[in-house]
């Protein structure tokens, strides 16, 4: 099982803030595939990746990351500040 967890746009357009998945997923990007094969709103939630960050265990990554052993994915846009 893994936690995945959504922030800002990507939660408004889920309509969740977090969820607990039993995923196949030996990457971070197959396992957008699965999520984006769900519904229509993570379809839209994951439509343009360049829009959007992904942290494995509170470090940020990348898409090609594995997930072997990895306990949390959060999904949020880049951030920005000053």
């Amino acid at each position: 099982m893994i936690d995945v967890l959504y922030f800002a746009w990507v939660r408004e357009r889920i309509g969740l803030p977090r969820e607990r998945l039993e995923t196949r997923a030996r990457t971070v990007a197959e396992l957008i595939v699965e999520l984006r094969a769900r519904e229509e709103r993570y379809e839209m939630a994951f439509a343009d990746l360049k829009s959007l960050r992904v942290a494995l265990d509170q470090k940020l990554s990348s898409f090609d990351a594995p997930l072997d052993g990895v306990r949390e994915v959060a999904f949020f846009p880049p951030m920005t500040g000053g």
